[in-house]
């Protein structure tokens, strides 16, 4: 999550006016978020809009580094370093079987029953088809690449 910034550390690179609107109405929607009231939620259901955020800003910046190239190396290093992206999200998605991955908290054996991987990671053909899964922790039904 990115800390509230009120100055800046370093100038931003070049193409940098391009992306900031996009990312300011990542921050605006965040601190909606965090605002919005939580009283009737669950505990485990007041996050949920936090990680689908984080992931939906993340992934804006990965896709445009990586799948369309419209960012230097620069401006995504910059971002990365501000906090505006997960890096350790985004290394997981350039790796083979992650590329859909909803969040981190999936892959942690320790946040499972069992010691074993979220539901959401499970590929749709090896599930019931009658029953809706939903990961406990993001909301997600379903971030498996076998889909």
């Amino acid at each position: 999550m990115p800390k509230i910034r009120t100055l800046r550390t370093r100038k931003p690179p070049e193409g940098w006016d391009l992306i900031e609107p996009a990312l300011e109405e990542f921050t605006k929607q965040m601190r909606e978020i965090e605002v919005a009231p939580s009283e009737s939620r669950r505990k485990v259901e007041m996050l949920r809009p936090i990680h689908q955020l984080n992931h939906q800003r993340s992934k804006y910046i990965y896709n445009l580094f990586y799948k369309k190239h419209e960012i230097s190396r620069e401006l995504y290093e910059y971002c990365l370093q501000e906090k505006y992206a997960d890096p350790v999200l985004i290394a997981k998605w350039k790796k083979p079987g992650f590329e859909k991955l909803c969040c981190l908290m999936c892959i942690q054996k320790t946040n499972q029953n069992f010691s074993t991987s979220c539901i959401c990671r499970v590929p749709k053909d090896k599930l019931d088809e009658n029953r809706l899964f939903e990961c406990r922790h993001c909301g997600c039904r379903g971030c498996s690449s076998g889909d």
